[in-house]
């Protein structure tokens, strides 16, 4: 090779420059020559798929969902049927611009499959394909965007299905989705809701029930959810509720809809223990005993309310338990006629508010407590333990769904009431507003909380339907008189640590019939109520929270600080269940972490009907003055594996619930308190009420109860009360100070 040299070009002499020119001759060069610009820097891509609702064509058995493939665990894996073609999805909440998919695949792998995307879940493009897949981990570049993405499998690589530990979808989000109107008389409430009218052949509705109970018997941690709705008319069916099942009426009042049939709850899964027997809800129903049957059965525990229901027929009762010897551990009857008898049997606590019972209350085990209740029995603690408050202060009942009479679907929000008894419906117009659905956003799983976000933006109330509806930031409640009801015992899952949702420091916003679950990466809290420092007056038009329910740990590992607080002032709880599992998967000392369920900072806060349980420090801690609290029922945590990891400070264990040395007025009426240790039983909680020593702090109605002898609770209030441990399982106090 020959090196080629170019002559230099001659010169035609020195140039001379003077030294007061070279700087303007510098700065005219830089002005003059191009600039190469740094390329703007990029986001790496990030997983978008982890944690999001996956679906998949089949499933080899319950224990390979398709949620398994998404979950971040390699552990956990969906296996499909063993045929071809199968196909896994997944939902991505929003369009996203895609740049590649890693699949970690089991053995049973996939010979020949594609990538494919699609904008609404039907139509599908193909992104990428193989013929010679080699299993193992396969990290693919795709180029293409949409919101759903799945793998389509269409020869296997074995005799065995295909099998996915893990499927990665990684790019960049796209943003929202819009914001859809809602039609108020053909809305879209999913494929989870059924809505039934009185032309449905009666076998068809009872099918559809039966396939349901069937499913959900014993279902307590899968994450299917289910509304059946029935529209104004007559029917016969017999509704047996398993979990995560609501059944209720789309009438003004619930006798607009009449069952004849039953609206019931056995547990015959669990060996006749209904103990176990959660989420679950009957509303705005009338129902009809068949003849010849004098008895309904609502054999339920927590988070399973009997609400604004009419139990027809003087002669008639409804059993609270499951009859014989089985156990029971709830529960709640509100703005609800029985024209009978209620039994309660073996429930353990209960609390009845501004409901008609016609032929009164028999039964009481450790806290029965009637607010507003006609029909009440005598005020007796304990032996019978039967604590009766005659009025409830003040109450809004829970917004409801229903149908007016030209077809059109829309809320109906009741009013406050003050000083109240007896329902809200019979024999009465109720007081409130309605709202048509034609306002609300329908909000449907695999919503991203951005666009739930953008419709609250522009002023839509909210309406979730059944489903998981998992979130990667705060859903944000700006908007006074917000309406965020949901069917079908919806589910709000916080995912990568963040928060399930804020409201802000306003008036009357309504949040009713939803359930918080934590997810894997630890929450600081699950739910706010007004952020910290609120000091708005409230106390016209109060934010109230209806059958809202939090959930830590169970289907599997869930963690948060905090699970709700509440910093605004004058709200009201009506009814609420705060639960770190105790049970189920992912459950542990150090599994499910969890410090406290409730903390309230605002003052006059009211709940009625306040479910604690398991927390692993304070289960509810109390800062703001003239709060108030009608029924508690409470489970200190099972599982201290000793003493010294459940101390505070030199005070053994932590109080089932505290109040603050600086408030200077509380109230509490009807208080249960439990403890179980059974991983260690000789650890010991030192009391199970903290309080400061005030005349305007006080505790009327208390029980600390030693469940089947398995740990002590030494104290009931401060050092008031007797001791509960195995020699002496219960003990009561009827007042302190």
């Amino acid at each position: 090779m020959t090196s080629r040299v170019t002559p230099a070009r001659p010169r035609t002499g020195p140039r001379r420059w003077r030294r007061t020119t070279v700087g303007v001759v510098v700065a005219l060069v830089a002005a003059l020559t191009p600039t190469t610009l740094a390329a703007p820097a990029h986001a790496a891509p990030a997983l978008l798929s982890q944690g999001r609702p996956a679906t998949a064509s089949s499933t080899e058995g319950t224990g390979f969902p398709a949620s398994a493939a998404v979950d971040g665990n390699t552990g956990t894996r969906w296996s499909s049927a063993f045929s071809d073609p199968q196909w896994l999805q997944v939902d991505l909440g929003a369009r996203a611009t895609l740049s590649q998919v890693t699949l970690v695949w089991e053995a049973a792998h996939a010979r020949a499959f594609q990538i494919q995307t699609s904008d609404n879940g039907t139509t599908w493009t193909t992104v990428w394909s193989t013929t010679t897949g080699t299993g193992g981990t396969q990290t693919v570049p795709v180029t293409g965007s949409g919101r759903y993405v799945r793998m389509y499998g269409t020869t296997r690589a074995t005799g065995y299905g295909y099998s996915l530990w893990e499927f990665q979808v990684y790019g960049e989000s796209g943003g929202t989705d819009p914001v859809e109107p809602t039609d108020p008389r053909n809305p879209n409430f999913g494929p989870n809701t059924f809505v039934f009218d009185p032309s449905t052949p009666t076998a068809t509705i009872q099918s559809r029930l039966n396939t349901l109970f069937t499913q959900q018997e014993t279902n307590q941690f899968g994450p299917q959810r289910y509304a059946v709705l029935f529209k104004p008319g007559t029917y016969t069916a017999d509704v047996n509720l398993g979990f995560f099942t609501q059944v209720a009426g789309l009438g003004m009042s619930p006798d607009d809809v009449n069952l004849n049939g039953h609206v019931r709850v056995e547990a015959d899964w669990f060996g006749g223990n209904a103990t176990q027997n959660f989420w679950r809800a009957a509303e705005n129903l009338s129902v009809t005993l068949p003849a010849g049957v004098t008895v309904e059965r609502w054999a339920v525990s927590q988070a399973a309310p009997y609400r604004r229901m009419h139990l027809r027929g003087a002669q008639n009762q409804i059993q609270l338990w499951n009859g014989g010897d089985g156990w029971s551990s709830g529960g709640l009857l509100a703005d609800t006629r029985i024209d009978g008898l209620v039994v309660s049997g073996s429930q353990q606590q209960w609390y009845s508010r501004n409901s008609e019972f016609g032929n009164g209350w028999t039964g009481s085990v450790w806290n029965m407590v009637f607010q507003g209740v006609t029909g009440a029995p005598p005020p007796h603690f304990p032996n019978p333990s039967h604590t009766v408050i005659a009025q409830t202060p003040q109450i809004r009942e829970k917004p409801f769904l229903y149908i007016d009479g030209t077809g059109e679907y829309r809320v109906f929000v009741p009013a406050l009431r003050t000083n109240s008894t007896g329902t809200s419906w019979y024999g009465k117009t109720p007081a409130g507003s309605s709202i048509s659905l034609s306002q609300f956003f329908v909000v449907r799983p695999g919503t991203s909380a951005a666009t739930i976000n953008a419709a609250l933006a522009q002023g839509r109330h909210l309406l979730f339907t059944p489903g998981v509806h998992h979130v990667t930031e705060p859903i944000q409640v700006n908007r006074a008189n917000t309406v965020i009801l949901g069917l079908g015992l919806a589910t709000i899952q916080t995912d990568n640590g963040t928060v399930g949702m804020r409201v802000a420091d306003v008036d009357g916003v309504k949040v009713a019939g939803l359930m918080f679950e934590a997810g894997q990466t630890t929450s600081p809290v699950l739910m706010e109520v007004g952020p910290p420092g609120s000091s708005a007056d409230h106390s016209a038009n109060p934010t109230s929270l209806h059958d809202v329910f939090f959930r830590i740990g169970g289907p599997g590992v869930g963690r948060a600080t905090n699970t709700l607080t509440i910093n605004s002032d004058d709200v009201i709880g009506d009814h609420m269940w705060l639960w770190r599992a105790d049970h189920g998967d992912g459950v542990g000392w150090t599994v499910n972490t969890a410090d406290t369920g409730l903390t309230v900072n605002g003052d006059d806060v009211t709940m009625y009907g306040l479910f604690v349980e398991h927390y692993q420090k304070y289960q509810t801690v109390w800062n703001g003055n003239g709060g108030r609290t009608y029924f508690y029922q409470n489970e200190m945590p099972y599982d201290p594996p000793n003493q010294a990891a459940w101390t505070n400070g030199a005070t053994r264990g932590y109080a089932a619930y505290k109040v603050a040395d600086s408030v200077t007025s509380h109230q509490a009426w009807g208080l249960g308190s439990y403890c179980y240790f059974n991983v260690n039983p000789a650890v010991v909680a030192d009391r199970a009420i903290e309080a400061p020593t005030n005349p305007n702090v006080r505790f009327t109605n208390m029980v600390t109860v030693s469940l089947g002898g398995v740990g002590t609770i030494n104290r009931v209030v401060n050092s008031a009360g007797g001791t509960a441990n195995t020699t002496n399982q219960v003990v009561y106090l009827t007042n302190y100070p």
